[in-house]
């Protein structure tokens, strides 16, 4: 057995115990426990589907590395199950302007896009967060990966009022903006227009 798939097994195997970790006092279990998770999303979106409850509860917990995890692991599980997730909109929503975290903001916004884009009802509610963070975030470091996830809802199943308004956002940066903002968000708008 190979290194990986013996780790896939661990986590599989230790699934439930990581779950019961995720809820202890000490933090850094919580924090190893919630790593784990999100490793174990990306490998078995399903197997962690099933604790999704446990992982919207974890969005509650103070300390960043366990929410950005938990937000993570969450965001993978909704590319395959976006019903089973959307018990995390209001830990996203609080997590979208953390201001102790940039890792912690990113994987809300990721998780948000991911929420809205699979139901036109979910889009308006996570644009309406989702515009805003665009706008305070705008040139930070975390602002590519937050135009990557703009893309994926840009083509996602969202309603025709949050393209247009996803177009008037981008717009600005697609005619003068540079490099790699003017890109994306030159797609981005494509997307949107595609989409209506």
């Amino acid at each position: 057995m190979d290194e990986d798939t013996a780790r896939i097994e661990y986590l599989l195997e230790s699934r439930d115990e990581l779950v019961e970790q995720l809820a202890s006092n000490n933090r850094r279990a919580r924090q190893e426990a919630s790593h784990q998770l999100a490793d174990l999303a990306r490998e078995n979106a399903g197997v962690a589907a099933e604790v999704a409850d446990e992982l919207v509860a974890a969005l509650d917990l103070p300390e960043a590395q366990t929410r950005w995890e938990c937000l993570d692991a969450l965001s993978v599980v909704a590319l395959e199950y976006p019903e089973v997730v959307l018990g995390g909109f209001d830990g996203a929503e609080n997590a979208l302007f953390d201001e102790g975290s940039a890792a912690v903001r990113l994987s809300a916004f990721r998780f948000l896009s991911r929420y809205g884009m699979y139901a036109p009802d979910r889009s308006r509610e996570a644009w309406s967060l989702m515009s805003e963070a665009v706008q305070c975030y705008h040139g930070d470091p975390e602002y590519r990966e937050m135009l990557i996830c703009l893309l994926d809802f840009a083509n996602g199943d969202i309603d025709d009022s949050v393209r247009e308004s996803l177009v008037a956002r981008m717009g600005f940066d697609a005619k003068n903006g540079r490099g790699q903002i003017r890109r994306y968000s030159q797609a981005i708008c494509a997307a949107a227009q595609e989409g209506e």
